[in-house]
């Protein structure tokens, strides 16, 4: 029989749980700090069981809550140094739409995050995006900065770039045990690793993580329908590059939004999703009964019937993904209430992509001890009563 290999043993200056784009993001900016960082993966890479993976996510200037609006002009230029370092594409500027009722508050904060905005009510729109339609009392919200970011390709970057400032990304290795102490020490399937500073970006796995360090978090993951409408003639796929994104707010029939983007991922094909799904267990989400009711893809359907009439009412493609949402939908960047030296960045609430940039650097700066380079004070663990609890 053959010998067991001997686990790895090694220290770093930092590790951080989860190769995911908020984790990558933040082993990224410690690398770039000349920090020796260990990036763990549970699964193999790449893989879908996670929030970073597919082709797309919309990016854009539009934001109602103030603090992602200050954080957005530093996103868009650290994508834009990424896009340098690693010498490759990572968006593609269509523009934004933003959809609601005139006078919804939320539609007037994103108008007061761009500034100077331009407002198209339902015949401007028709006639400059012929494809959308709006409701009487409904306005659109143009933004010019919002686009499509390519997912799959930017977490590669990310961890290229990373891997190739130094950093280790270890793969297929699942966390067994966290101790806390001065130096931490990490158990995972494959070795034992030991470092300064922790930090826990690991989606939908963080309750799980957190909460034999004394935490309960309050995080709820979801499981996404991800779904595609083909186009009903098929040759308005040629032009998908001129349409824009769009998102929804307000709308009584879709209380958590609807979002969209041109058919960039498949030849004629338009994705459109609800911004919410149903409670997941991540270890279990494809375990989903036959027969199963599917009510967001039928309020979908009634929404493509309105608002694009151009797409067949009928999903082509379902595909799935994790939400990790908070109570608030407003993530978490933190330092661990007990252990300083552990960092968390939780409950992106399906929100996060975009802002993954600057979340890393958040997240990096906290494990150094620097002071944020944007308030964290949104994001802070203690808003949510009774998270702290005894350490098993």
């Amino acid at each position: 029989m053959a010998a067991r290999s001997q686990p790895r043993q090694a220290a770093y200056d930092a590790i951080v749980i989860g190769a995911g784009i908020q984790g990558s993001f933040a082993a990224y900016h410690l690398a770039q700090r000349h920090r020796d960082t260990l990036l763990l993966e549970q699964f193999i890479l790449p893989h879908s069981r996670g929030s970073s993976h597919g082709q797309s996510r919309i990016t854009r200037s539009a934001y109602a809550r103030v603090p992602y609006a200050r954080m957005m002009p530093d996103s868009f230029r650290l994508w834009q140094r990424l896009e340098a370092e690693a010498g490759t594409s990572l968006y593609r500027q269509t523009g934004l739409v933003v959809l609601g009722p005139v006078g919804d508050p939320e539609l007037e904060g994103c108008r007061q995050s761009l500034g100077a905005a331009e407002f198209l009510d339902a015949s401007a729109l028709a006639q400059r995006f012929p494809s959308l339609r709006l409701r009487t009392g409904e306005v659109a919200l143009w933004d010019g900065t919002g686009g499509v970011l390519f997912a799959d390709r930017a977490l590669r970057a990310v961890q290229d770039v990373f891997r190739r400032h130094g950093g280790t990304l270890r793969d297929g290795e699942k966390v067994l045990r966290i101790e806390p102490g001065a130096v931490l020490t990490v158990t995972t399937t494959a070795g034992v690793y030991r470092a300064p500073r922790l930090i826990i970006a690991a989606g939908a796995w963080t309750g799980a993580l957190v909460a034999p360090l004394g935490l309960r978090l309050p995080l709820q993951p979801l499981r996404i329908d991800v779904c595609y409408w083909r186009e009903k003639e098929p040759e308005t796929a040629s032009v998908g590059r001129a349409h824009p994104c769009f998102i929804t707010l307000g709308l009584s029939q879709a209380p958590h939004g609807i979002y969209g983007l041109p058919s960039l991922e498949y030849p004629g094909l338009v994705k459109v999703c609800y911004h919410h799904g149903s409670p997941a267990d991540p270890e279990e989400r494809d375990r989903v009964p036959p027969d199963t009711p599917c009510p967001n893809v039928t309020l979908l359907r009634s929404f493509i019937s309105s608002y694009l009439p151009g797409l067949e009412p009928q999903p082509a493609v379902v595909e799935t993904c994790l939400y990790t949402n908070t109570p608030d939908e407003d993530f978490i960047l933190d330092r661990h209430p007990k252990f300083s030296n552990i960092i968390i960045g939780a409950g992106f609430s399906g929100h996060g992509f975009k802002l993954a940039p600057v979340v890393g650097k958040l997240l990096c700066e906290l494990s150094l001890g620097e002071e944020p380079s944007h308030s964290t004070a949104p994001f802070a663990i203690r808003r949510f009563p009774g998270v702290l609890r005894a350490a098993l």
